[in-house]
């Protein structure tokens, strides 16, 4: 016997807090199945999203017991229903009975970001845009989002893919922003998940702007979306943030270096303007993308 139990989830703030608009589609992709099995109950973790979630499962228990230690967290591959744990009777002659919460997250806990990658900036070679808040900004760089950057940048600026890897989620459809928390929700984004299992998250992106879909897989330096000024934004800007899943309700950013036409091993400073890098004959021209899906669309 299956039962399938909706998951309450917050797939992928900024900053953490309310849910994105996006996220209604994102609660069918992701589901907790229970299927009876004897005397026991099995749990078992449905995920269709394009890569791995991060699951927190909190159990309150009667005359039952776990295969698992509760609070639970564990990451779950992508397109895969994979069995969590199971509940069986303590006595079995007795009622037994649970409830539980649960959360998700898109990305892995168990990510390890290399650290000797150095990080394209996201705009076009021969550009240079101001950074108005990096690592530890007191207007929102905090918390999750401590290791985030903002550059100030026109609507409509062409943003590009800080490092290559899979488009997982996309966003492009609201219209809204300002300078509030209410506005978090209306933020238009892309996510690319890295090879090291870290994702990169760029944030504020102009309505229809997207020039990649879900399932595209960037090159470094392609094109991805149109920065804009959408969700919790105080004006046209781009944010950028790689990071890692703590557990299915908190993630962390992680701090990255990035290369610019001054330096090869740059930490980004709030007031200062860098020089995107000129494209170097080994790495892949600026534009490419390996998915044809995305062409298309460039």
């Amino acid at each position: 016997m299956f039962a399938v139990v909706a998951i309450l989830c917050r797939p992928h703030g900024h900053p953490a807090g309310k849910a994105s608009q996006g996220d209604e589609s994102s609660r069918k992709q992701v589901r907790i199945i229970t299927r009876s099995d004897g005397g026991a109950t099995h749990f078992l973790v449905e995920n269709l999203e394009l890569t791995e979630v991060t699951v927190t499962l909190n159990f309150d228990l009667t005359n039952l017991k776990g295969t698992v230690e509760f609070p639970y967290t564990a990451t779950f591959p992508p397109r895969q229903t994979t069995t969590a744990f199971r509940l069986a009777p303590v006595e079995p002659s007795k009622a037994s009975h649970y409830s539980f919460t649960n959360h998700y997250l898109l990305g892995s806990n168990s990510a390890v970001h290399d650290d000797f990658y150095r990080y394209n900036l996201p705009y076009a070679p021969g550009h240079a845009f101001r950074v108005t808040q990096g690592y530890g900004g007191i207007f929102s760089h905090q918390g999750s989002n401590r290791h985030a950057i903002d550059w100030r940048m026109p609507v409509g600026t062409p943003v590009y893919a800080a490092r290559g890897g899979l488009v997982v989620k996309v966003k492009d459809g609201s219209d809204r922003g300002g300078a509030h928390v209410r506005f978090d929700c209306d933020n238009n984004y892309v996510l690319v998940r890295h090879d090291d299992g870290t994702l990169g998250q760029y944030c504020h992106l102009k309505q229809g702007g997207a020039k990649v879909r879900e399932g595209d897989v960037i090159d470094e330096g392609g094109l991805l979306a149109l920065s804009g000024n959408t969700g919790y934004s105080s004006g046209p800007h781009l944010h950028f943030a790689v990071y890692r899943c703590r557990n299915g309700k908190e993630r962390e950013s992680i701090p990255v270096k990035f290369r610019t036409a001054e330096a090869a091993a740059v930490t980004l400073k709030t007031g200062k303007r860098y020089t995107a890098a000129p494209s170097m004959s080994e790495r892949p021209l600026y534009g490419s993308l390996r998915g044809q899906r995305a062409n298309s669309r460039l």
